[in-house]
């Protein structure tokens, strides 16, 4: 009988020791998995956020390729021109859409334009020949690569597209993403993160003494590829990850033994593979939390055990019911404690939360009494709650002006007809200001679905409206002020333009008088005759400038570049003798046909040879001018040049720009409306000094087919 009694004592103590351990494997279990989907979760939201990175900028280089300034400077490389304005648009781009950079190379690889042009780590002038990107570009593929910048040393995700013109490549557009904004976030998280090329190789973490350092041993033949490719700066060696790793076979995950901060840390690892970028995503957690699961299980099943035991214990003892009422009794009072205290703290949040809002709320019941308001509400009419429950229309808040407008809105409101978008209402607060509101009307329903009323919420939109009329008001003084630009740039231009002509006129009266005076009647005809033609031509300049002014009223017709050359030749002959100045004429391609304005094409090529003769005033000996007509790509290219001192460099930028002079009794408009004039012929125009030879202003007008 006691070794029967004994062996029950010995399969009792058996019995609760499996249970312990049953309960402390079941806790465990439920901890990996609930671990398990957290970084399912955690790696699905990485997973997104890189993917919704690249697709942000993904069109960029798509976009950017097709910009005709950058199919033209492919072309025409050497155009400073344009390489700034593409340099301008790259950088554009660049604050807009947050990329790290964005360039454009020829198909040597060679940078011609960036958006960080102006920077000391400026890309332009730089190769990236050797990068994989190019390469993929150039062979008509997208390229996509993640690396050390070769300029800048920071790292970053290229993604570069061919730019084609008629199914040619002619270079590659390439956008630079910056992963270091992810990177920062994963520091600041509590469990590591990290990313893996295709080699294995991590090139972001969170953990930095992880970064370039590979999962397993890296083949000499990648390792070359990386090195000679740049693709992590000048690394060619990559140590193996300070990782123990643990397969599981009850998780899609595993286990990983390592030290993070001098830490010693058992982690939960789970790799995402990420295809469309050649990367795999690795998320971890610590381990902690499921031993603690574990531990916790096991000492709450010894409790439970240890419970158990004292409860046959009891029952033993004949006192079982009575420790079960009691239990109960006390389970009760517990429970009903703890429901009371969270009734109390719902409804203590609930009010804390209704406080809070900032926007007015008011509940009324069918007949339009008020039976709730919210403190914004309060303050926003000045009236009290007290003031406001239980009224009825019209309330104290009702603006006096709009009586009527009020009462038919509250009527719609109350029988169902509200705007479901809401509807403008002015009141009046206590202390006599308006304030325009914004009300939205719902049905009020309980929780057993009857309708007690209607629910009202009230938006404060003075703000919004002051600022309205504020920036209508400023609307109108911006178009006043540009009316007043246009009609002081046209009276600037009319004035510079009839400068000449009028100059002719005094000089050929003058001329008239002495003519007249020494009784040279044969000679006086061809003095007014000139007078008269001058007399016309300004004419003509004033009509030319209205049409500049409005292109509907242009006179375009067909001519060519000798003949307007010619004339302004003779026009100028005397000019340029009673300087000392010899116009040299190298008329190549000249006889294209064209099609202008014949007196605006003459006026830039006056006022060009008037700027020529200006910069060689103070020359000693004999003053050249050489104006010069070519065959171009675009069509006729014309070119005049000075043997002047030229340009100084800081200025070759600013000589377009209106109201810019180097000349005293300059009006700085000449420059900048004879590149206004060349635009509107379809033309662009340029300038450049010519090395120990002065200055040479260009202008290219399209030939007719």
């Amino acid at each position: 009988m006691f070794i029967t009694h004994h062996w029950r004592k010995l399969l009792g103590a058996a019995l609760a020791l499996v249970l312990i351990a049953v309960a402390g494997n079941l806790a465990e279990q439920r901890e990996l998995q609930s671990r398990t989907e957290a970084l399912r979760q955690a790696a699905a939201a990485n997973a997104l956020g890189l993917r919704g990175i690249v697709e942000k900028h993904n069109f960029l280089p798509h976009a950017a390729a097709r910009h005709p300034d950058v199919q033209q400077l492919l072309r025409t490389p050497r155009d400073a021109l344009l390489q700034a304005r593409v340099n301008d648009y790259f950088a554009d781009l660049q604050s807009t859409t947050g990329a790290a950079a964005l360039y454009l190379v020829d198909r040597q690889g060679l940078t011609l334009a960036a958006s960080n042009w102006n920077l000391p780590s400026s890309f332009v002038g730089q190769s990236y020949r050797q990068r994989p990107y190019f390469e993929d570009a150039l062979q008509g593929r997208r390229g996509l690569f993640y690396g050390l910048g070769l300029t800048t040393g920071q790292s970053g995700l290229f993604i570069a597209e061919p730019v084609r013109v008629q199914g040619a490549i002619i270079g590659v557009m390439v956008v630079k993403i910056s992963l270091e904004p992810l990177q920062a976030a994963w520091m600041r998280g509590p469990d590591p993160v990290l990313l893996r090329d295709s080699r294995g190789i991590v090139f972001l973490s969170a953990v930095p003494a992880w970064l370039f350092r590979a999962i397993r041993p890296v083949p000499a033949v990648d390792a070359r590829w990386v090195a000679e490719h740049g693709q992590y700066g000048s690394r060619s060696r990559f140590e193996v990850l300070p990782w123990q790793i643990e397969p599981r076979s009850d998780t899609p995950g595993y286990v990983v033994r390592t030290e993070v901060d001098g830490r010693r840390m058992k982690l939960l690892a789970l790799d995402t593979p990420l295809p469309e970028l050649g990367w795999t995503l690795t998320v971890t957690t610590d381990m902690k939390e499921v031993l603690q699961a574990r531990q916790a299980a096991l000492a709450l099943s010894a409790l439970a055990v240890a419970l158990l035991l004292l409860g046959v214990l009891y029952w033993r003892l004949r006192e079982k019911r009575f420790v079960e009422q009691r239990t109960a009794r006390l389970e009760l009072e517990h429970r009903v404690e703890e429901r009371t205290r969270d009734l109390q703290e719902a409804h203590a949040f609930r009010k804390a939360m209704e406080d809070s809002l900032l926007v007015g709320m008011r509940a009324r019941d069918p007949e339009g009494k008020i039976i709730y308001v919210n403190p914004a509400l309060c303050a926003m009419v000045g009236y009290s709650a007290e003031e406001l429950l239980g009224r009825r229309p019209p309330y104290p808040y009702w603006h006096p002006d709009d009586l009527e407008k009020q009462a038919r809105e509250s009527d719609d409101a109350l029988q169902g007809r509200a705007a479901p978008h809401g509807f403008e209402s002015r009141i009046r607060h206590k202390d006599g200001h308006d304030v325009v509101t914004m009300v939205y009307a719902a049905p009020l329903v309980d929780a057993q679905g009857v309708h007690r009323g209607w629910m009202s919420s009230v938006v404060d939109i003075t703000a919004q409206k002051q600022a309205e009329a504020r920036q209508r008001d400023q609307e109108l003084r911006l178009q006043r002020s540009a009316r007043l630009a246009s009609v002081g740039e046209m009276a600037s231009t009319l004035a510079h333009e009839l400068n000449q002509p009028l100059m002719a006129l005094s000089n050929f009266a003058v001329a008239a008088r002495a003519l007249a005076a020494r009784g040279s009647a044969d000679m006086l005809p061809g003095a007014l005759d000139e007078i008269v033609e001058q007399a016309k031509r300004a004419s003509e300049i004033v009509k030319r400038v209205r049409a500049f002014i409005n292109p509907q009223r242009a006179h375009y017709e067909s001519l060519t570049m000798d003949s307007v050359v010619t004339h302004v030749e003779t026009l100028l002959k005397p000019e340029l003798q009673a300087h000392g100045v010899t116009l040299r004429l190298m008329l190549e391609g000249a006889d294209a046909p064209l099609r202008g304005d014949r007196v605006l094409l003459e006026q830039v090529l006056v006022n060009l040879i008037h700027n020529a003769m200006h910069a060689m005033q103070d020359q000693a000996g004999r003053r050249v001018i050489e104006l010069d007509t070519r065959r171009a790509e675009e069509g006729l290219r014309v070119t005049v040049a000075d043997h002047g001192p030229g340009i100084p460099p800081e200025q070759l930028e600013q000589v377009f720009a209106p109201f810019f002079t180097t000349r005293p009794d300059g009006l700085g408009l000449g420059l900048n409306i004879c590149r206004t004039i060349v635009e509107a012929h379809g033309g662009f125009m340029s300038v450049e000094n010519r090395i120990g030879r002065g200055a040479a202003f260009s202008f290219t007008l399209p030939a007719l087919p």
